[in-house]
């Protein structure tokens, strides 16, 4: 387990440059983890740690109810909502929040984001959601994220007023979730100040999806 466990602490620790890297978050706001893999454990960023400060040592490991197992450091304040997350949602192994000023400001309004593009489509298989208002500090904020996105094919939610939150098959693949929900984010934001989106129709969507999800990239290699 400990082998596991230093793989983990070093790939947070290495996604964690991508939020800044491509403007999800400021100061210290935002965080990513990860399910250690056959365990009751996540790694996660410690709470307001600076992102020049992160390293891999610098990681703290909790169980799936947010306690301390591993670190000399607090976990993040937003480490209950994870923990909700892996503890309902099994096939997850990877959460990322952040405040992306486009997808955050959708959140504020309360709104989901439209599938009017194919991106949304592909990645999303339809609308970006939004999620309850939740305050920081328990377990709130997970059951919002995991009542909004058990049924949906988004692995992003708008929590509303708050921001974003990501989910995905492994870390890197939740922190490409937001990369790509803050992109979305911001160019439907400029389409709607030329006139009204023209929305996707529905199968349309689900072949777009389809394609995407099954058929775009390579394979593995053997």
């Amino acid at each position: 387990m400990d082998a596991s466990i230093k793989e983990i602490r070093q790939q947070v620790a290495d996604l964690h440059a991508e939020l800044p890297r491509n403007d999800l978050v400021v100061w210290t706001a935002g965080n990513v983890s990860a399910r250690v893999p056959g365990h009751d454990l996540l790694v996660i960023k410690p709470s307001g740690v600076s992102y020049d400060e992160i390293t891999a040592d610098a990681m703290v490991v909790t169980d799936l109810h947010g306690n301390l197992v591993d670190g000399d450091r607090k976990p993040s304040s937003d480490t209950a909502a994870h923990a909700y997350v892996y503890r309902n949602l099994p096939h997850v192994n990877g959460v990322v929040h952040t405040h992306s000023t486009y997808a955050t400001a959708w959140s504020a309004r309360g709104e989901a984001i439209p599938c009017v593009l194919t991106m949304i489509a592909d990645e999303f298989g339809g609308e970006i959601p939004v999620g309850p208002f939740a305050l920081i500090g328990d377990d709130s904020i997970g059951q919002g994220i995991v009542e909004t996105l058990r049924d949906h094919r988004s692995p992003a939610v708008l929590m509303r007023n708050h921001g974003v939150f990501t989910i995905g098959r492994s870390a890197r693949d939740a922190v490409k979730a937001a990369v790509m929900c803050e992109d979305v984010a911001r160019t439907v934001h400029i389409s709607r100040q030329l006139g009204n989106p023209i929305p996707i129709a529905p199968a349309d969507i689900d072949s777009l999806y389809a394609r995407y999800q099954n058929v775009y990239g390579q394979e593995p290699a053997a």
